[in-house]
C-alpha cells in the first residue's frame, strides 16, 4: 500500500468526521439573539460538549495535515 493512497483514505475519513462533528455541535447564538436581545452569558464547555469540541479540532488538524502531505508527495 502506497503512502499516497493511505493519505487519501485519511483525508476522506477525517473530512467526513469533521463535517459530522461540526453538525453535532450546538449553535452559539440563542433564539433571543435573533430578535435583538444579545443574551451574552459566559459559559464554559464541560463534559461531552468539551470532548466534542476538542475532537473536532483534532479531526480538522488531521485533515489539514493529510492535505499538505498529499501536496508534498510526488504523484
Amino acid at each position: 500500500m502506497q503512502i499516497g493512497s493511505f493519505l487519501e483514505g485519511v483525508t476522506f475519513i477525517s473530512a467526513f468526521l469533521t463535517i459530522l462533528l461540526i453538525l453535532l455541535q450546538q449553535r452559539g447564538a440563542s433564539l433571543g439573539a435573533g430578535f435583538g436581545s444579545s443574551g451574552e452569558l459566559y459559559t464554559t464547555r464541560r463534559g461531552l460538549e468539551k470532548s466534542l469540541f476538542v475532537t473536532t479540532i483534532v479531526s480538522s488538524v488531521v485533515f489539514v495535515v493529510s492535505i499538505l502531505g498529499l501536496l508534498l508527495i510526488p504523484a
